[in-house]
């Protein structure tokens, strides 16, 4: 299995019964395609639709629909379809539960760097600066490491932030953490995955939870 489903896997394992949950583009938006029979939930993107599914077929794929990432969505029964004045107000309300956000780099203190490498590459702010502070959970979806073997998990974020201290659970392909005393609090170990490997691919301090558990995908 491929590290971002891993990720999308079990980012989805976090969705409960009722929550309304802003997914961003890339890995987050891939979770609506393994949300858990029998948990229903509403998904919003910001660009403005409430309460769609997964990846559509070629058979009820529809160019008009589109999530935050431009992919193809499939409403579902109830949906419905707004401006972005709306989705914003929505998010700014504090009626959205959850959101999960991809990331370039995230610190030991909770904060998230996401939407620019000075000179290189600059996905933009989007949505991010609204969902870090108006969702009631914050949820990163990274990828450990960098394509050259560079944690991801960083004392201090070296990327320009997006907010600072916002984030209650980190999920990677090695693991998912939650933060404890200004630390990364690791809680689960993926399948496979040892704790020697995570610590020597994890540059922030870690504290090892009491009931440090394997990770289900």
């Amino acid at each position: 299995m491929k590290s971002k489903e891993i990720i999308a896997r079990r980012v989805a394992l976090e969705f409960k019964d009722g929550d309304v949950i802003n997914l961003g583009f890339g890995i987050p938006n891939a979770s609506a395609d393994y949300i858990p029979e029998g948990v229903n939930v509403i998904l919003q993107a910001e660009n403005g639709a409430l309460r769609f599914g997964e990846t559509p077929t070629k058979e009820n794929y529809n160019a008009n629909l589109a999530n935050s990432g431009g992919a193809p969505i499939t409403l579902l029964p109830g949906a419905s379809l707004f401006d972005l004045q709306t989705s914003f107000a929505i998010i700014r309300g504090g009626h959205v539960d959850a959101t999960v956000l991809g990331a370039l780099e995230v610190s030991q203190d909770g904060s998230i760097a996401n939407w620019i490498i000075p000179d290189k590459f600059a996905p933009g702010m989007g949505g991010a600066m609204d969902l870090l502070v108006g969702a009631k959970r914050v949820i990163a979806a990274i990828q450990h490491t960098t394509v050259d073997g560079q944690s991801k998990l960083l004392k201090e974020c070296t990327l320009p932030l997006s907010a600072k201290g916002v984030l209650d659970l980190v999920i990677t392909e090695l693991a998912v953490f939650g933060f404890q005393d200004g630390k990364f609090l690791l809680k689960e170990l993926a399948p496979r995955v040892s704790l020697e490997e995570v610590l020597e691919k994890t540059e922030g301090e870690v504290i090892v939870s009491d009931d440090l558990k394997t990770m289900s995908i």
